[in-house]
């Protein structure tokens, strides 16, 4: 194993702390630095992994403060703004509709009325209505009328 220089570790430490998987790490740090390094030798920078028990607080410190900044500023990537995939979604629809490739056409349509219905989100619309779809009523009793009640309930259990 190579020694790495400080400034690839971060780079390494900052990939790791934005989800990229060692592997993908690995062909990085080729492409950025022309260094080879190995998944084994990737993973030593991950805290939270048994290869890492060893990592330097330094490098522990730098991973969580990347992971945090990285999950705040998701809004600054373009595609992670609903606006910005129907605009695309829409030049998409279009250029397919003008080749007359209507099957991509209508599935573009589709993925598009699901992304503004939010489809893709774990938000869901709950409506509660009471019997055949009609209001919930509500009845209120009086602190006489529950226990009443309350004492038939504990009455019926006792069978």
């Amino acid at each position: 194993m190579a020694a790495l220089s400080t400034e690839v570790k971060a780079f390494i430490v900052q990939s790791l702390a934005c989800f990229e998987p060692p592997a993908k790490v690995v062909e990085l740090v080729k492409a950025e630095f022309n260094v080879q390094v190995s998944r084994q030798q990737v993973s030593q920078y991950s805290p939270g992994n048994a290869m890492a028990a060893k990592l330097s607080q330094k490098w522990v410190d730098l991973f969580a403060s990347t992971r945090k900044r990285f999950q705040e500023e998701v809004s600054d990537i373009p595609i992670a703004n609903k606006a910005y995939r129907l605009r695309v979604l829409d030049r998409m629809a279009t250029k397919a509709e003008g080749m007359k490739n209507f099957g991509m056409t209508a599935q573009l349509i589709e993925q598009a009325a699901k992304e503004a219905g939010d489809a893709y989100t774990n938000r869901q619309k709950i409506e509660h209505t009471g019997k055949d779809g009609g209001p919930i009523e509500s009845t209120t009793l009086t602190k006489e009328e529950y226990r009443q009640a309350r004492q038939e309930m504990l009455e019926d259990d006792d069978c």
